[in-house]
């Protein structure tokens, strides 16, 4: 039955688009194609499993939606919600699990859209105009062109700042990623079926074999629980992050440097990018970032630094006897003759092994002797790391294992230097050329772990020390007297303190992660990262806090500055820590500066804080340059826009000019991860757009704003501060219409990462973190953080003199941060959506909140007209029609979502709400129905009614599949 319903479907593309009639855009559009085919194998997949009745339940809740967003009557919300509020617990959980898988197929259908648009591009290599292409996308090849025609650069000039320049990638543990990995891998089978479906020259027979093998996929798919029943641990939020490599990074960073050299060779460089060249890096924060995480323990850091270690030496042994294989031929130089033959020697007095190695490799075969003894050596690293790992001691000696990565670049070097003096340069720069790059990206530690912590946390070592020598409060002295005492012992011998320091818990774990840097190989570690950084002596403790623990190799510290009064601060801070002496000693000319945009944002809105940070830039560099520092910017930045995210491409050529010069380091976080290195051709565009836009930025920088575009920004950003703060930090009634209107509260059943959703557990909005700060607006479609003050000041500037309209649309046009900034914006406008926000209000907000509600949706409509005025926009995203089709694709299963989310926040937390409002179900009833009951065996320690909490957390999960966002 199943295969000829197969051969009915596969002979009609009609029958697979019945469903999306009322959004269909066009029939020869791949995105709907791809979507209708998705759309109904899952749904003949429910009919199977579940029966008619809950497809056409599925159905009808589709099109009530398609009939809102068609019309946004409120009447069909209610119609919709009275639809979903009658149905029992078991039910419901279907209903939210359907719309949620939905959304993921969704946006499977846009990936392998996206990639099929940029095959054509390529074969075509012509203009490729959609939001992904010339302002938003970044081919190497293409930017080398360019920079030799239209800007004029010599390719020597090209490749010298190229092979110069270091983009760092920092993969951290946020919890932004709502998908577990188990869901993440079926999806990615999915879209590679749905590729491969639609390639050319496909026979029916693979056709059929194919559309099988999806079925089957979208099957277990839905049929694997999305939620998450316990927390991951820190090391599990590694163990996932540690995946990426595994399976897309790997490779990818080998085959994105060749695809570098064809580009160079196309503008007549015929050199290769060095293998040493540090063009890309990676770091992690991953069982190191413990500010405000009290599961980021010493023990978990150790692990985490020891399970990587184990990983990148068992990435490198399944790799050494291919290479092995292939480096078979007997021509070499003295140099590497003369290490065989030693090496030829000493495995002959170990006369066990001499004959195990000899039985697979002849004496003939040197190169193959030289990278036997790298194999071995890469075996005893691992299992040492392992023994480590699992017991904490190793009885395989050091001395036989690699200990630092120059040991282990020297045989592959020796290699490398032969081959190219005996002519074999084509084999030397084949796979040997890829093993020595990843050697020099990934080392011995796979990335290198940055350690952060709070300045507060530091503070309170150093109070103790300084009570227990009897000299006073450290916390009660002045900046200048804790940098005058730290500074003196920085420059002393003598040790601080002994064992009989009294110590807290939280000052032994401080101390502890010291140790643990001092313990373990120095090449694990990245930079030490203090958050809520103000002055210089936070810099300073971390250094001295370094030496006492006996840290051979210091990490460079890095101060983190977040909040709008600490960025405005940065530049004078930064300059009072140039000025002492010892500190420039000490960093050797170069320094890594660390700004925050998910808490400035929170702190001031996204219109100020964006502001913040420009200024703050430009004016570290200056102080960097007045002292002759070399100075690194690391971008803390989140996927969503409240959050810093936007496309990579713009989001660096709108960095003011200077701040980048060839070096960048860039936090990539939670979800973000799975977007850029979920698949290989993503990799490779990821790797592609920061290296691209990083090297133009370098080399063209983007223009400076004219003084006057200066002079409105900070009347504009002074304005917008005000309106956001008045709102949330200063309405008394904000943080309970907050509370009421969104899920903020629920957040933390979702267990989609290891860390609390405050820093302090009893604090309010302040200590509230961004992340949940910005899912909780997201979720209700409001995305106040986002907008929040940016109407109010451009109706002040307007108001003030009406030609700053015209000055406004000039900086649009000509100012690259001021468009990207709006742009964002606006695609934030495009996902968003007043009345569901007007839906909570109505059913979880109490009556006299309501005038409060109404206040803020009449801002977010003056916001949007104003920013559409500014654009010369008539309608929202009218210059991205196809971001516009995709997120109309969306609109109605999300709409369903946020009904049923609605709704069911209702019922929990007003338990009778489901009689009053269907007195002929009983509540006995509605908690005896057996899906509920089953439920209740798979979570049972919610104590909401059977299936509530799942039902929650579905909605949740499939509203962040549809915007695109969690936090």
């Amino acid at each position: 039955m199943m295969a000829t319903r197969n051969i009915e479907k596969m002979a009609s593309i009609d029958a697979q688009l019945r469903l999306l009639a009322p959004r269909k855009v066009s029939d020869d559009d791949k995105l709907v194609e791809y979507d209708a085919l998705l759309l109904d194998r899952f749904l003949d997949i429910l009919q199977d499993l579940h029966g008619e009745d809950i497809r056409q339940t599925v159905q009808d809740c589709y099109e009530l939606s398609a009939e809102y967003e068609g019309e946004h009557r409120p009447e069909k919300l209610e119609e919709l919600g009275n639809m979903l509020t009658g149905l029992d617990a078991g039910d419901s959980i279907v209903i939210a699990k359907s719309f949620s898988h939905m959304l993921n197929l969704a946006n499977l259908a846009e990936e392998v859209q996206i990639a099929y648009r940029r095959r054509i591009k390529l074969l075509k290599k012509g203009d490729f105009a959609d939001e992904n292409s010339a302002m938003t996308e970044s081919d190497i090849e293409e930017t080398f062109k360019r920079l030799v025609t239209q800007l004029k650069k010599t390719p020597q000039e090209i490749f010298d700042a190229l092979k110069n320049q270091t983009v760092d990638l920092v993969l951290t543990a946020h919890p932004t990623q709502s998908v577990r990995r188990s869901l993440l891998q079926k999806h990615g089978r999915i879209r590679n079926c749905l590729t491969q479906l639609y390639a050319k020259d496909i026979t029916p027979d693979d056709k059929l074999e194919l559309d099988e093998a999806l079925q089957r996929e979208i099957q277990a798919a839905f049929r694997t629980d999305e939620i998450r029943r316990t927390p991951p641990t820190p090391q599990d939020e590694m163990r996932a992050g540690m995946s990426y490599f595994h399976e897309t990074i790997w490779k990818g960073v080998p085959q994105f440097l060749r695809r570098v050299d064809t580009a160079l060779k196309n503008i007549g460089i015929h050199e290769r990018v060095p293998y040493n060249a540090p063009v890309i890096q990676f770091s992690s924060w991953m069982g190191g970032d413990r500010d405000g995480n009290p599961r980021v323990t010493p023990e978990v850091t150790r692990d985490v630094c020891l399970l990587a270690r184990m990983m990148a030496a068992n990435l490198y042994f399944s790799q050494i006897e291919d290479l092995m294989f292939e480096l078979s031929m007997w021509r070499c130089n003295d140099e590497l003759r003369v290490r065989a033959h030693e090496l030829h020697r000493s495995l002959k007095r170990d006369a066990k092994h001499y004959i195990e190695f000899w039985k697979q490799i002849p004496p003939n075969e040197p190169y193959r002797v030289i990278l036997g003894d790298v194999r071995d050596k890469l075996y005893n690293t691992r299992e040492r790391a392992r023994q480590l790992l699992a017991n904490g001691t190793s009885d395989i000696p050091e001395e036989t294992t690699f200990t630092n990565v120059e040991q282990f670049l020297e045989p592959l070097e020796l290699c490398y230097r032969s081959l190219c003096a005996c002519g074999d340069r084509p084999i030397a720069d084949g796979s040997l050329l890829d093993f020595l790059r990843q050697v020099s990206t990934f080392g011995l530690s796979l990335v290198r772990l940055d350690i952060r912590q709070e300045s507060d946390r530091h503070t309170d070592v150093m109070d103790a020390i300084t009570k227990h020598l009897d000299i006073g409060s450290y916390r009660e002295w002045s900046e200048e007297k804790r940098q005058e005492w730290l500074l003196s012992e920085l420059r002393g011998k003598r040790p601080l303190f002994g064992h009989d320091l009294p110590k807290t818990e939280e000052i032994n774990d401080v101390l502890e992660t010291f140790h643990v840097i001092s313990e373990l190989p120095p090449d694990n570690f990245g930079a030490y990262i203090i958050s809520m950084a103000t002055a210089p002596s936070d810099v300073l403790a971390v250094e001295l806090l370094q030496r006492e623990c006996r840290v051979k190799q210091p990490l460079r510290v890095v101060p983190l500055f977040e909040k709008l009064a600490d960025l405005e601060a940065a530049p004078a801070a930064v300059a009072r820590l140039f000025s002492i002496d010892w500190y420039r000693d000490r960093i050797n000319g170069k320094q890594e500066v660390m700004i925050g945009y998910s808490d400035s944002g929170k702190d001031a809105g996204r219109l100020s804080a964006a502001w913040a940070l420009y200024k703050a830039q430009e004016e570290l560099v200056k102080v960097a340059k007045e002292y002759g520092v070399k100075l690194t910017m690391f971008h803390g930045r989140g996927g969503t826009v409240g959050r810093g995210g936007g496309p990579t491409h713009l989001a660096i050529l709108s960095q003011p000019p200077d701040t980048i010069h060839g070096s960048l380091r860039v936090t990539v976080q939670g979800e973000v991860i799975e977007q850029s290195f979920g698949e290989e051709h993503l990799c490779f565009r990821t790797l592609q757009r920061f290296t691209a836009a990083t090297l133009e930025h370098g080399m063209h920088p983007p223009v400076s704003p004219k003084p006057e575009w200066r002079a409105l920004m900070d009347q504009m950003a002074a304005i917008a501060t005000k309106e956001y703060r008045s709102v949330v930090f200063k309405e008394p009634r904000f943080v309970e219409y907050f509370r009421c209107a969104t899920p903020e509260l629920e957040y933390g059943r979702m267990n989609i990462g290891s860390r609390p959703s405050k820093r302090k557990p009893s604090g309010g909005i302040e200590s509230l973190r961004a992340i949940p700060w910005i899912f909780a607006w997201t979720q209700t479609r409001f995305h106040l953080p986002v907008w929040l003050g940016f109407g109010e000041a451009f109706k002040h500037v307007v108001e003030k003199d009406p030609k700053n309209l015209q000055v406004l649309q000039d900086m649009y046009n000509q100012w690259p941060f001021f468009r990207v900034t709006l742009d964002l914006v606006e695609m934030v406008f495009a996902k968003g959506d007043p009345g569901i926000a007007a839906l909570y209000d109505k059913l979880l907000v109490s009556g006299e909140l309501w005038p409060f509600g109404e206040c803020l949706r009449a801002k977010y409509e003056e916001t949007k007209s104003f920013l559409l005025q500014v654009a010369a926009h008539k309608d929202l995203l009218e210059g991205d029609p196809y971001l516009k089709q995709r997120l109309r694709l969306r609109d109605s299963y999300i709409t369903t979502l946020n009904v049923l989310q609605a709704y069911t926040l209702k019922r929990i937390r007003d338990p009778d709400y489901h009689v009053k409002l269907r007195p002929h179900l009983s509540k006995d009833c509605m908690e005896s129905s057996k899906p509920a009951a089953e439920l209740v065996k798979l979570n049972p320690k919610s104590e909401y009614a059977p299936g509530l909490e799942d039902t929650l957390i579905l909605t949740m999960k499939g509203i962040a599949a549809g915007m695109q966002n969690t936090g």
